[in-house]
């Protein structure tokens, strides 16, 4: 058994060595965002309505100097306790009668910060215990770190990190001497800091401070005289807001216990932003808001990638305007979730690609649509009768885009999209319906951009890993630095990849699918973009949401992905807001603002050569005679032989169509001919002067039973239609729409079996049945029949 005084000892020791906290500072820290560089994009208030930035990694050095100089001259020999101090400031509080010095080491002043308590002689015995504690178990750069990091600077400024910006503007790291000195001195007397009071106290500190260290040859004499000729600070300065909105971000995502934050990590990050872009993008999207504000269209945001990295280089989430709280710049429109209009119809096309349903320039049909009451229309109002796939998507016909989906079906693209990682399908695929291809769904642009990312990097990491999928090349992207680090050495490690891996989208769906978006027309100067040898290749893409809402774009390179959106943040709709008149024109300055890229490099080994009908873009059959070789997906292959090259037969001029029945087989001419159906040949034939119609039936020859003469334009079989009242009151009429393929051929139009009209040429007929069902009959001169069924709403 021990003896008591060494008992004693023993507990002394033990309370000694377990006397200080594993955490001296508790305070709530301010977030911070810094850019790349280092320079401060943002930083908010920590909860306890102090400016206290989180600790830096260093202090610097001529901070150093001067505190030392000014607080603790022997603080690198001393163990936390400066008795030559101590014996001074006692003798110089005896000699005056008050305390005039207090003979506190920086260690003692970092206890001191953390215990705050009052300044008593039984306190100042327990700072000197726990200062020499401190010193065992810290480094003398920590305790400068701790003491950087919490000392007041004056009114609700803590930390020199805080107060450098604060009363500077800049980094501590950027600070002059005179600056420098000025903020060492501050913690000494905080009250200092005031607006119109104290300047001549202050200065003469900092003068005295500034010839101490030039004693000691710390600077010379000359740069002390300069640097008292700076002027001090006066009110604090607001601190940046150049990345408001992921400032928001991280403190959403620090605080939900979902992403894996640590609570003990630093609530400072160094972003993967570029400094200067983001300035830059914040200036051209306020001269952008300025104007569109005339048209009360209040906000507009943008967010660009690196696709090779994933990193985020620039993040505007809106033109942030807190002075001006009813435009509601605060909301961040990269996380909100708005209708997409067209953006998604390019992942349709490729996901069509990839899937073996088209080819890239397969026809698609543009004829007025109605499906189950829904009735899409081009933005022009106009149709093409039949388009090919790419021209369909490079002008954005909402009507073909339509049909794909119908033919792909909703379904299978919802649960494509889910794949591609839109987190904001919420609802199940049958809520959303065909209308998910025309923007009836809502996306953000955080997952918008990381779909056509990840389909940018699966195509450059063909060459890079031998034809390989990486499986992380459709991850989130991050605008955290380290994060960026770890994931792009995690890409490079394909070792571990025996086989080869599935992808979302083949490279070759992705190269058809992007060079089918860069036929898009560009806005304004930029159509002439081709006679420049300066200018960038961009696959890209605009969408308008219905009502004029939302305008998007989209453009991508081998290199970057940017993303616009504009528009009113409570979603109020204006007339002009579109993505080609409002975002494209944001979208292509931000580009401009970038390093020029090459083109995405061809995967060779992944397309397949295929002869395809030149006019119909189908895999070509024995009936094509004008083919041609393109390269497309390995999946094409499964595409079905063109339905539109059929093997007429002719008489022996060749200007009249026979059949057995009226003409001997030895006469016939057999010819192969391109053929539309009625609706799509009906509008087809307006826009192409070459397309040449099937020849009429040799007299006595007939159509009787090819089932191919007619087709309904409007309505469709099983739709519902509405007949408005006119301005007088009486009912109105709905005009019925057809088409023959004998121009000169009469119909003879029934309606439940009773005969209403007939028409010749143009068949079209207005009429006015009660509400319910009906059952509309066309006969044609020849006996063909046509029967489908409609209703008439109330």
């Amino acid at each position: 058994m021990l003896p008591l005084a060494d008992a004693a000892c023993v507990v002394l020791l033990l309370a000694f060595l377990f006397s200080l906290p594993g955490q001296l500072f508790k305070s709530p820290t301010s977030y911070v965002v810094a850019a790349s560089n280092g320079e401060l994009l943002s930083a908010s208030i920590a909860k306890d309505g102090q400016w206290r930035f989180p600790a830096a990694d260093t202090v610097p050095d001529k901070f150093t100097k001067c505190l030392i100089a000014f607080e603790d001259k022997r603080f690198y020999a001393h163990p936390g306790v400066d008795p030559i101090a101590m014996a001074r400031a006692m003798r110089q509080n005896l000699k005056s009668g008050s305390v005039v010095s207090g003979g506190s080491t920086i260690s003692m002043q970092v206890i001191r910060l953390s215990r705050r308590e009052s300044r008593t002689l039984w306190q100042k015995m327990i700072e000197v215990v726990l200062a020499v504690r401190l010193e065992l178990s810290s480094s003398k750069e920590d305790i400068l770190g701790l003491y950087a990091a919490n000392a007041p600077f004056g009114s609700n400024v803590v930390g020199l990190d805080a107060a450098s910006w604060r009363y500077f503007g800049r980094s501590a790291a950027r600070l002059s001497w005179g600056e420098m000195a000025t903020l060492a001195v501050l913690p000494n007397s905080p009250s200092l800091i005031h607006p119109g009071k104290n300047t001549e106290r202050l200065i003469k500190k900092r003068n005295d401070l500034l010839d101490k260290i030039a004693r000691l040859k710390i600077i010379d004499q000359a740069t002390a005289e300069l640097s008292k000729l700076e002027p001090i600070p006066g009110k604090p300065l607001p601190l940046p807001q150049h990345a408001v909105h992921l400032l928001n971000r991280f403190k959403s995502e620090y605080n939900d216990h979902s992403k894996g934050y640590d609570k003990s990590a630093s609530t400072r990050i160094t972003s993967t932003i570029d400094y200067e872009l983001q300035i830059n993008v914040n200036s051209l999207l306020k001269r952008y808001n300025n104007r569109y504000r005339a048209n009360d269209i209040n906000n507009i945001a943008a967010l660009v990638l690196d696709v090779r990295t994933g990193k985020v280089l620039s993040y505007v989430g809106n033109n942030y305007q807190p002075d001006q709280k009813e435009l509601e710049s605060h909301v961040d429109m990269v996380r909100a979730a708005r209708s997409p209009g067209s953006t998604l119809k390019p992942l349709l096309y490729a996901s069509m690609l990839n899937e073996g349903f088209i080819l890239p320039q397969t026809l698609v049909p543009d004829i007025p649509t109605q499906i189950s009451g829904y009735t899409p229309q081009n933005y022009d109002l106009g149709y093409d009768g039949a388009i090919p796939a790419d021209k369909a998507l490079s002008r954005s016909l909402n009507i073909p885009a339509v049909k794909m989906l119908q033919n792909y079906k909703y379904q299978r693209f919802y649960d494509k999209l889910k794949q591609l990682g839109f987190t904001s399908l919420n609802k199940p695929a049958d809520h959303y319906g065909l209308s998910l291809i025309l923007g009836g769904s809502e996306v953000t642009m955080w997952d918008l951009t990381k779909a056509y990312m990840g389909m940018a990097r699966s195509l450059n990491h063909y060459n890079e890993y031998k034809g390989r999928y990486n499986p992380h090349d459709y991850d989130a992207p991050v605008y955290v630095q380290g994060e960026t680090r770890e994931r792009s050495e995690r890409d490079m490690r394909f070792d571990q990849y025996e086989t080869q891996l599935t992808s979302v989208v083949d490279h070759a769906a992705i190269w058809n699918t992007f060079n089918a978006m860069e036929e898009l027309m560009r806005p304004g100067e930029e159509g002439l973009w081709e006679q420049f040898s300066s200018s960038q290749r961009l696959a890209w893409k605009t969408g308008t949401s219905f009502g004029f809402r939302d305008a998007w774009a989209i453009g991508l390179t081998p290199d970057h992905v940017v993303c616009v959106w504009v528009g009113n943040a409570d979603g109020e709709g204006r007339p002009g807001l579109t993505g080609i008149d409002a975002a494209a024109p944001v979208m292509f300055d931000i580009f401009k603002q970038l390093p020029v890229s090459k083109w995405f490099k061809i995967p060779q080994n992944k397309l397949k050569k295929l002869l395809v009908c030149r006019k119909s873009g189908y895999k070509a059959g024995e009936n094509c005679v004008d083919k041609v070789q393109q390269l497309v997906s390995p999946a094409g292959e499964k595409t079905r032989i063109c339905p539109y090259h059929v093997l007429v037969h002719l008489d022996r001029t060749e200007t009249q169509r026979v059949t057995d029945a009226c003409d001997s087989t030895v006469n016939m001419v057999h010819k192969p001919w391109f053929v539309l159906p009625p609706a799509m040949e009906y509008y087809y034939k307006i826009k192409n002067s070459d397309y040449k119609e099937l020849p009429p039936f040799k007299t006595g020859c007939g159509a009787e039973g090819s089932g191919t003469a007619m087709e309904m334009i409007y309505p469709k079989n099983y739709a519902s239609v509405y007949i408005p009242l006119e301005f007088d009151g009486s009912r109105g009429k709905v005009v019925l729409n057809a088409t023959h393929r004998s121009a000169n051929t009469r119909i003879y139009w029934h309606i439940d079996n009773e005969y209403v009209g007939t028409t010749q040429v143009y068949h079209q007929l207005a009429v006015s049945p009660p509400p319910g069902r009906h059952m509309l009959t066309l006969v044609d001169e020849y006996g063909e029949r046509l029967v489908q069924v409609f209703t008439v709403l109330q």
